[in-house]
């Protein structure tokens, strides 16, 4: 409530007792006004994905060391000093914390003060772990790396009950030239640290890097080879560090939506794949940094899963993919990334383009596939389709996701549907109908 949240500056500490009372009553089935609909929407996204609010920490994708590596390739290498000079509070007296993640929103740099620093290693808050909704759940970056858009989360709106103690200040960092997105910045501390004027401060932060992005393009030319170039990202398959320019690889689509996988060629061939091939393709489509051999017979075959059956598995996808399959690690390559049926979809949610989105949306994302790498990464695309046609408030788009298999059992659409079409629409009596056909379903 707006008064409410005027304690957000005023009175930190009551309004984050406001908020974790808000927080287990909607956790318990009772959405409460304090928790604004975006959040509920991403602790749903993060719920889905298997985050456990009682005890989470993130995931990781990289050691400390290889995280370090992998930031001296990243293009935001040249504007971390000037941000660390700008916003950073490395005395010992220091309070926030400093971040700095790629466009996934992997944590590639954090600068602190000793004892902040010591904070966030206990909630895991460091080099290589994964602060996307998948990663750890609801926070800032995550909201960024979904939105595009800044972000602030205080207390309890995170999802895990752990960060309840932070508030954090997000906003991403684009490429001048293409207005891709290359990272996020994020100023994230105790409760009082958080002002009226962090937004400001963040902003600033992204305008100076941006800036200095734009004059460091300037003096490379144009036409250098050491162009950077990135591609949008989304609320599904975000991309990693911008990469020099490749040379053309052969034009190929990945067909992941539905029953029937496949790669569609440039001649025009369509070569099916397997059920295990698509399932590591759509894993290849959903993280652009890659992934290794072990990471992928995990994700496929649990525990009992053998890199040596993976690299079997790669000799034959690179005899359809050729040299758009890369490795070590294991990733397409960028000629190829975002171009298969599940990118087009999440490319028309991003760019707000509803009714394309929904046009795309044919089918679930390998609706055959019990995989459990695959389940979260079909439950994100869903989620993401469902929040852009509730939040466009367009009745003939909510009576066609309503219809739509994947939106059968939306049901915030339904009753979004509902208050909209009123209570005699048909689309509307259809899709209770379906609604109910489904829960008697699942009582047998």
């Amino acid at each position: 409530m707006p008064d409410a949240a005027a304690l957000r500056f005023s009175s930190p500490h009551e309004y984050a007792r406001m908020l974790r009372a808000a927080h287990e009553l909607t956790l318990a089935g009772a959405p409460q006004p304090d928790i604004a609909p975006g959040v509920w929407e991403s602790w749903q996204r993060s719920l889905a994905a298997g985050i456990n609010p009682d005890r989470h920490l993130p995931r990781h994708l990289h050691d400390v060391a290889d995280a370090v590596a992998l930031r001296r390739e990243h293009p935001l290498q040249a504007v971390m000093p000037a941000l660390t000079e700008l916003l950073a509070d490395e005395g010992s007296e220091g309070q926030h914390l400093l971040v700095l993640t790629d466009a996934t929103g992997e944590v590639l740099w954090r600068v602190g003060s000793r004892a902040v620093l010591r904070l966030a290693d206990g909630l895991e808050f460091v080099e290589g772990a994964d602060w996307s909704e998948t990663g750890v759940g609801t926070n800032a970056i995550s909201e960024v790396v979904v939105s595009g858009l800044a972000a602030q989360l205080f207390s309890a709106e995170h999802l895990v009950r752990t960060h309840h103690d932070w508030a954090c200040t997000a906003s991403p960092i684009r490429d001048p030239q293409t207005g891709a997105v290359l990272g996020v910045l994020n100023v994230s501390g105790p409760l009082s640290t958080v002002t009226a004027d962090s937004m400001r401060m963040v902003k600033c932060g992204v305008r100076l890097a941006e800036e200095l992005l734009r004059a460091a393009r300037r003096e490379a030319g144009a036409g250098s080879a050491n162009a950077m170039v990135a591609r949008p990202v989304g609320p599904v398959g975000p991309v990693g560090p911008a990469l020099p320019v490749p040379a053309p690889a052969p034009a190929l689509v990945l067909a992941l939506l539905g029953d029937s996988p496949a790669v569609l060629t440039a001649d025009g061939r369509r070569v099916p794949l397997s059920p295990r091939r698509a399932e590591i393709l759509a894993l290849l489509d959903s993280r652009d940094r890659g992934w290794s051999a072990d990471e992928l017979a995990y994700a496929v075959h649990g525990e009992t899963g053998a890199a040596a059956t993976i690299r079997i598995e790669m000799h034959r996808i690179r005899q359809v993919l050729g040299d758009a399959l890369q490795s070590t690690p294991y990733r397409l390559a960028p000629a190829v990334r975002g171009s298969s049926d599940v990118a087009r979809v999440l490319h028309f949610v991003r760019s707000g383009q509803v009714a394309a989105a929904l046009a795309a949306y044919s089918a679930p994302l390998l609706g055959r596939s019990l995989t459990p790498a695959i389940e979260p990464l079909r439950a994100e695309l869903n989620s993401a389709v469902g929040a852009s046609v509730r939040a466009a408030d367009n009745v003939a788009l909510l009576r066609r996701w309503c219809a739509t298999e994947m939106g059968a059992d939306d049901r915030d659409a339904v009753r979004h549907l509902g208050r909209l079409a009123g209570p005699t629409d048909a689309g509307y009596l259809s899709a209770r109908a379906r609604l109910a056909r489904i829960d008697r379903d699942l009582a047998r």
